[in-house]
């Protein structure tokens, strides 16, 4: 928040990646008031029907135990996604830790392991987190000289950690393993460096990287996706490039890590190189639907929406959630666009012609309370 703060002081200018980590940063020391002014700031910029700022936004009501923003949040997107639904069964439990509200953390939990569909592995983090007998399961783990947690239990508790962003307990479990003198394999040295990448500890993620002997295609992996969603665009692909020289043949999880560095930092041209590079008969891989998602989201957030459309006439695949919100927020953003043009300029008339003409076609901006942050 105090960076964000000094961002704004020094006129620098906002876009849809500066706040879903300020939601997440918000969510974490329960920061609701400073969550509320952001999302005000959001609305006012026409960022509101981004996916990934909605999602963020779910979460971070659901941390605060707001459950009525949240639901409100939800109710209005105009596309949803699996992590938009999940959301709400990860918010709502992890709020129910948040107020030590077990008994109705157990019922959800009831719920869902009636309905299997709806558990992931964010569910089950979010179960672990929400439960202070599971910690203590652990904890007593550690301490009894009958039961030790092995790699596997460690490995797994520290992906766990990765996917909730909790660097705190991650950073315990590290020492934990260094301390045990538990053997440091290729299997724990990756979910450590998966575990501060997500966490978006980058320097401890590499310096951990760095050192570790054995490396395989996912600690590759683990290091490519967490510098491409922490903005280190840049840095990601000439680490891929770097992976390939010392021998390491790519895969799709690779891929769709540069993809994602691609559209995070905005490299349009790297990316369709990189797209039609994992088909070439040097890697003969098939591009996912996810693949395809980076690409069309990439080129979205460029405004280069003939193209994209282009590619979702031709894929193999039918548009998921994200490709259809993708095409959807990228129409909205240029008419949002243009709107705050003509408003700069005073031209009030024209104003009011694209805002009817964004309700002919279903396009909604919701108005904003606030664009200060105290």
């Amino acid at each position: 928040m105090l960076v964000y703060r000094k961002f704004i002081k020094n006129g620098f200018l906002s876009d849809l990646y500066t706040f879903p980590p300020i939601f997440k940063a918000c969510g974490k020391f329960s920061g609701i008031k400073e969550g509320k002014q952001i999302h005000g700031v959001v609305t006012k910029m026409g960022f509101c029907d981004d996916i990934y700022v909605r999602n963020s936004l779910v979460h971070f009501y659901g941390l605060c135990g707001d459950c009525k923003s949240a639901c409100k949040v939800f109710d209005e997107m105009p596309v949803r996604d699996g992590v938009s639904w999940t959301g709400t069964y990860v918010c709502v439990l992890v709020a129910s830790g948040r107020v030590g509200c077990l008994s109705l953390g157990k019922g959800i939990h009831g719920l869902m392991m009636k309905k299997a569909y709806l558990i992931s592995l964010e569910i089950g983090n979010a179960l672990i987190d929400m439960s202070n007998e599971a910690i203590e399961l652990f904890s007593l783990m550690q301490t009894s000289s009958s039961i030790k947690p092995d790699g596997h239990i460690l490995t797994s508790v520290l992906s766990a950690c990765a996917n909730l962003g909790d660097v705190d307990y991650g950073r315990w479990v590290h020492e934990y393993v260094v301390s045990a003198g538990i053997k440091w394999d290729t299997h724990i040295g990756t979910a450590v460096v998966d575990m501060y990448a997500k966490c978006g500890y980058i320097e401890t993620a590499l310096e951990i990287f760095n050192g570790i002997r054995s490396k395989n295609v996912c600690t590759w992996n683990a290091l490519l996706n967490g510098l491409a969603i922490h903005g280190h665009g840049h840095e990601s692909l000439i680490r891929f490039e770097e992976m390939v020289k010392l021998g390491f043949k790519p895969n799709e999880v690779t891929f769709t890590a540069v993809l994602n560095a691609c559209c995070h930092t905005g490299l349009v041209d790297e990316g369709r190189r990189y797209f039609h590079k994992m088909k070439t008969r040097e890697y003969n891989l098939s591009p996912k639907i996810e693949h395809y998602g980076c690409l069309i989201d990439l080129l979205c957030r460029s405004g280069l929406l003939d193209e994209a459309l282009e590619i979702v006439k031709t894929m193999p695949f039918k548009p998921d959630v994200r490709i259809c919100g993708a095409i959807l927020s990228a129409y909205c953003g240029v008419y949002v666009l243009l709107s705050n043009i003509f408003a700069s300029n005073r031209r009030w008339d024209d104003v009011a012609k694209i805002r009817r003409l964004m309700k002919v076609k279903g396009i909604s901006k919701v108005q904003g309370t606030s664009s200060y942050v105290m």
